[in-house]
């Protein structure tokens, strides 16, 4: 099993990153790889730049690819001014019509420090990715409020066994057996 990350944040300390790490920690014995796509290097979505006759921009070409190889896409991102930040949306732009993200499983974990979690840009996320065909499955979607509540100060780690829990759950969610819902 593959599953691609896709981080809304681009700081190194980010509470997102921290949920990513986790996510390639907690799948590591079951043979699951989990990467993340570099979507800072992209440049900004303009179609004359891709068009019929045109190449893709190497970056855009490589995400594209990573989609494509992946079983399962991840979104985790934060919430910026009650929407999703520009660098994700600049990438789910160039991904719109190039077909990689038809049927690909995919879930949405927003983070924040806020108590709702980022409710409003996981759920134009979930509207967006359904939007690309994508097969969003509900079971690997979370809001998670008050973050920084949740990870150790000084490493970034998670520290809420509830937290933990909740991301396993939906990890496991994105491999494909008939028992999972979908929407």
């Amino acid at each position: 099993m593959r599953i691609l990350t896709l981080s809304g944040s681009l700081r190194a300390r980010s509470t997102n990153g921290s949920l990513l790490r986790a996510a390639r920690t907690l799948t590591e014995a079951d043979g699951t790889a989990v990467t993340t796509a570099d979507i800072g290097g992209l440049p900004h979505f303009n179609p004359d730049l891709d068009g019929e006759g045109a190449v893709a921009p190497a970056p855009v070409a490589a995400l594209r690819k990573s989609v494509a190889e992946a079983d399962a896409v991840l979104v985790v991102s934060p919430e910026y001014a009650h929407g999703v930040p520009g660098v994700l949306k600049n990438a789910l732009d160039w991904l719109v019509s190039s077909g990689e993200f038809i049927d690909r499983r995919v879930g949405v974990i927003t983070a924040s420090p806020s108590p709702t979690g980022g409710d409003y840009a996981n759920a134009q996320l979930r509207e967006t990715l359904r939007m690309m065909t994508g097969t969003v499955v509900d079971e690997s979607c979370l809001t998670v409020g008050t973050i920084s509540a949740k990870l150790d100060r000084d490493t970034g780690e998670i520290a809420d066994p509830e937290l933990t829990a909740q991301l396993k759950t939906a990890l496991q969610a994105l491999t494909p057996n008939p028992t999972t819902t979908t929407a």
